[in-house]
């Protein structure tokens, strides 16, 4: 999650990516209507990116351009952001803490998207001078 955080946390993926999700048709009621919804598997990604740097912290505009440049150009598709606080311990044993954003994004488990998360996480390493990002990767089941 944080800057500082040891690296062996930076690439987390839940159990979840070994389940499957079969393609079916649900019956669903709203407001009294009866429709079909298609379910899909996807994948969920959920990123945590800490925002001390070590001249300061990602700025609100820092964090808005890269999230325009760097996440919506690969998923344009749609995302979810918010603010949350974290904390770690850090290796001399304190429990360190930092604001954080969290991005949630849902997409089709591809090489291409894989490595378009890879990217993103690496441009903000690179950016913002980061030791790591908390990536967490399940299966889930889209209905449209």
């Amino acid at each position: 999650m944080a800057g500082r955080m040891p690296l062996q946390a930076s690439l987390l993926f839940a159990a979840g990516l070994t389940l499957g999700c079969a393609v079916t048709t649900v019956t669903a009621r709203r407001s009294g209507d009866e429709g079909g919804a298609a379910t899909a598997a996807q994948v969920r990604t959920t990123l945590y990116f800490g925002s001390a740097k070590p001249t300061g912290s990602v700025s609100e505009l820092e964090w808005q351009l890269f999230l325009r440049d760097e996440v919506t150009s690969r998923f344009p598709e749609g995302l979810t952001v918010w603010d949350a606080e974290g904390q770690w311990r850090a290796s001399k044993g304190t429990i360190e803490h930092e604001r954080s954003k969290v991005l949630l994004l849902v997409h089709p488990d591809t090489s291409m998207a894989r490595q378009s998360v890879q990217d993103v996480i690496e441009r903000y390493r690179k950016a913002f001078d980061q030791q790591s990002v908390l990536w967490e990767t399940s299966r889930v089941c889209v209905a449209s």
